[in-house]
């Protein structure tokens, strides 16, 4: 029989994109989520390879094929011309395209990967990011403070959405990416004062 965790034991992954970090919010990022009773108990600054934010991404054709339904549906969505913009209309190819420039704005500065924990640490950090495209993050969210960033923006520009922050979505998500960046490094225990006590 599988033991169930305390509910405050939930754990998730966050990584402050390198926007995020040329744009000085690393401590901001931190503040919001330790004033929200989170703990952190892993944290690092570094340099991703594409070898490994290549591996971060979903290689599977679906995933890959729904990133592609996306761009068009921007392009549709404010009147440009997918074939024009992008040289295809193709949803495979223009979600491939996408891809590798999420795997270039990854690798475009040094990030922030952290460890998080707390009670529905997952739903919680989701909801301090804000909405994935910044232009649609409502005030007062990581994303809605500062970021404007827009997919049509990125897509003329041929670069992904500049986000600041990635957060997983689910606690599988979570736990698969807290093991892919941090390995068999542990995360710290500690009680914080006034949380944990």
């Amino acid at each position: 029989m599988k033991t169930m965790m305390h509910p405050k034991e939930e754990k998730t992954f966050l990584m402050i994109k390198p926007d995020g970090v040329r744009k000085g919010l690393v401590g901001e990022v931190i503040h919001r989520i330790e004033q929200r009773d989170l703990k952190i108990v892993a944290l690092e600054m570094f340099q991703a390879t594409k070898s490994q934010v290549d591996g971060h991404y979903p290689k599977d054709e679906k995933w890959i094929h729904r990133l592609g339904e996306k761009t068009k549906a921007t392009y549709e969505k404010y009147g440009y011309d997918m074939q024009k913009e992008l040289g295809t209309t193709n949803l495979l190819g223009a979600g491939k395209m996408v891809r590798r420039w999420l795997i270039d704005y990854l690798t475009s500065a040094p990030m922030v990967r952290i460890v998080i924990q707390g009670t529905h640490a997952v739903d919680m950090v989701r909801k301090l990011a804000g909405d994935t495209m910044p232009s649609n993050a409502e005030l007062g969210t990581i994303r809605g403070d500062f970021s404007v960033d827009s997919a049509v923006i990125a897509n003329k520009e041929k670069r992904a959405v500049m986000n600041l922050v990635h957060a997983s979505e689910t606690p599988e998500e979570a736990a698969h990416e807290i093991e892919f960046w941090f390995g068999k490094n542990p995360v710290f225990i500690y009680k914080r004062f006034g949380v944990d006590e």
